[in-house]
């Protein structure tokens, strides 16, 4: 008998300030990547599924992004700690819709 299935990892890749594109506000909002396994005898394998998220910690709305846009979201939020990062205007986030 061969036992499989998937198993979910939830990645909090940062935590950024954005406007937020449902409630309008300015807030914290936290990029997530989730990646889904493939599983062998509860070994997870290899990655099925990679997706990448941003949600408001004042509304909870969620937005999905494209794995661009969050490699950038990255980048734009880690550059706020070096000495010669360029500031950016943050992204308004459009609610995700299924």
């Amino acid at each position: 008998m061969i036992i499989f299935g998937t198993k979910g990892y939830l990645y909090q890749l940062a935590i950024l300030t954005l406007v937020c594109g449902q409630c309008g506000n300015p807030s914290a909002h936290t990029l997530r990547k989730r990646v889904t396994k493939f599983s062998l005898f509860f070994v997870p394998l290899f990655p099925i599924s990679t997706k990448h998220a941003t949600q408001c910690t004042f509304c909870g709305a969620e937005a999905r992004v494209t794995k661009e846009q969050a490699e950038q979201l990255l980048a734009q939020g880690t550059a706020g700690y070096g000495g010669q990062a360029q500031q950016g205007q943050p992204h308004q986030q459009q609610p995700y819709q299924s």
